[in-house]
């Protein structure tokens, strides 16, 4: 008997849906039962063994359903092998997974909901978009947040509406933000105390919120020193929100005159008032940005001798959140209509915002499909990753210091020293700089990527080119980072993009935009001069 065959028709057939919305596992009970029938009453009405020819028709429907299941598993991370619609062990572990991740019962079965949202959002994924691009971006799992957009639209939840949580959509779009980064759900979080402060603040007789990130738990929006507060107070327009470091999110803390505020006379948290116009490339949004975190009191006086400190251990570069900083640049990009393009680019420094942020989600998405080949979790990778910031604290420093070529001769060196072969230094790097990207520590995501450029993938000095374009966990140095554009970013047009599979011509995009940023025009092409051709040696007038 052909059991390889009728085993392999059980699977599939198990995954054909009944009306009651379970995977019928009957039909494939029933195929089971029909092998181990004939098995038995072979063996009882013959002493010798004999080949039992059987027929089983296969439901192509079927089967096409489970190479869709099994091609979106894969997709999302839960790797379930080779695409070949039977659906053996791996798949039910990966179905498994993908159910216990969803918070649907873990069977390893799929109700026809299920499959849909699974299939669906897998779709979506592929089709893309700027809806798409704004949630992967904002989750904190990356692609995997279209599984819970997607389920929470079937479930009834649809497109957020004015009054969600009972707040003002800029209120809650807020909330949303934080709770992707965080582990209580945005609606566990909106029921703890002090999360959400009602007040009068600008005097305008209307509500105004405070936000107060502390209340996650999450060292995401906290360090040591201060967690993020959110100010939002009413305008006519609605609501303009103001961010804060602070240890004191009560109303109190904050003095407010129509959109714009700032900490009251005694708080000590450092703050920087809002610029009244905004430079060329920030976003057009009302908020204020993050300001330094405030100097531990229980820290120790700065030895004699020693740079006084005031900004609480932590430099400017590193307290912005690149993670935030995306979601904007998303919801920009989304109003405007999708992504700038060459012939549409105003603002370089914008144009090449977008082109960082996507660089960022594809990097995140490259590490995530590494550790689900690995079988490696993201919570541990994010601990042992962590400490190549102190590892690499003086390459990642001198990115705004020095030149590219001083940086990666040092980076040259680390490696040397290291321990490790290159081809695993270049993997352990693809996956750290994952890492640091999802959990936003920015320098684990800047040393991962001057590893892979050390090790001579230079697509990757493109990222450290962005952090020193727009100041991002380096300091602001456009200069230096026109030559790490220069040097990373192929000046002929290519369809092999390091970073996001897109037209042809993302890279003059990037190169342009770049050199418009610093003032100067596109480097010219190379001038070949022609070399003469040798003269031809006279003849020998002996030769016959």
């Amino acid at each position: 008997m052909n059991t390889k065959i009728l085993t392999s028709t059980a699977l599939v057939a198990a995954l054909i849906v009944g009306q009651t919305g379970r995977a019928n596992a009957d039909i494939g009970d029933a195929i089971a039962g029909a092998v181990l029938g004939g098995i038995i009453m072979g063996g009882i009405q013959s002493q010798r063994p004999r080949v039992v020819q059987r027929t089983v028709v296969v439901d192509n429907t079927a089967r096409q359903q489970a190479r869709e299941i099994q091609t979106a598993l894969n997709h999302f991370g839960w790797n379930v092998g080779g695409v070949d619609g039977s659906l053996g062990p791996a798949s039910r572990r990966g179905i498994t997974n993908y159910q216990a991740y969803l918070q649907f019962p873990a069977t390893g079965q799929l109700l026809e909901f299920e499959r849909l949202v699974l299939v669906t959002a897998y779709q979506r994924a592929i089709a893309g978009g700027a809806e798409v691009t704004r949630i992967t971006q904002r989750h904190r799992d990356g692609q995997r947040g279209l599984l819970e957009a997607v389920r929470d639209e079937m479930r009834g939840g649809g497109t957020r509406t004015a009054g969600a949580y009972g707040l003002p959509p800029e209120v809650a779009d807020a909330v949303d933000e934080i709770a992707a980064a965080a582990d209580p759900t945005a609606e566990q979080l909106v029921q703890r105390s002090g999360f959400v402060q009602l007040a009068d603040l600008n005097g305008d007789g209307r509500t105004d919120y405070i936000i107060d990130t502390s209340v996650t738990g999450s060292a995401f929006w906290c360090n040591a020193q201060a967690c993020t507060v959110q100010v939002f107070v009413s305008t006519p327009d609605g609501y303009a929100r103001n961010d804060f470091q602070s240890n004191d999110s009560t109303p109190a803390a904050f003095d407010c005159l129509q959109s714009a505020c700032r900490l009251s006379e005694g708080t000590t948290t450092l703050v920087a008032a809002a610029p009244a116009t905004a430079p060329s490339g920030a976003l057009a949004a009302p908020v204020a940005a993050a300001q330094p975190m405030v100097p531990n009191p229980g820290a120790a006086p700065a030895a004699s001798g020693a740079m006084p400190n005031f900004l609480g251990g932590a430099g400017r570069a590193q307290t912005a959140s690149l993670a935030s900083h995306c979601n904007r640049v998303g919801l920009v990009t989304s109003a405007n209509g999708g992504y700038t393009d060459l012939g549409s680019m105003s603002d370089p420094v914008f144009t090449l915002n977008e082109q960082f942020c996507l660089a960022r989600g594809y990097a995140i998405a490259d590490g995530e499909a590494l550790m689900a080949q690995l079988g490696v979790a993201s919570s541990d990778v994010a601990g042992q990753c962590a400490g190549l910031a102190d590892a690499l604290q003086a390459q990642v420093a001198a990115l705004s210091l020095q030149s590219r070529e001083v940086v990666l001769a040092s980076m040259t060196q680390w490696m040397l020293t290291s321990g490790m072969n290159t081809a695993d230094l270049a993997t352990n790097a693809r996956i750290c700089l994952s890492s640091g990207y999802s959990t936003d520590n920015l320098p684990v995501a800047i040393g991962s990527a001057l590893i892979l450029t050390a090790l001579g993938e230079s697509a990757y000095g493109e990222l450290p080119a962005h952090h020193l374009m727009q100041g991002i966990g380096a300091v602001q140095r456009r200069d230096l980072a026109g030559a790490w554009f220069d040097a990373s970013v192929p000046v002929a047009l290519t369809t092999e993009v390091a970073f996001q599979p897109g037209p042809a011509s993302r890279n003059a995009l990037v190169l342009a935009a770049a050199h418009a940023a610093n003032g100067t025009g596109m480097p010219a092409a190379p001038v070949v001069t022609p070399v003469a051709p040798a003269p031809a040696p006279a003849a020998d007038p002996n030769s016959k």
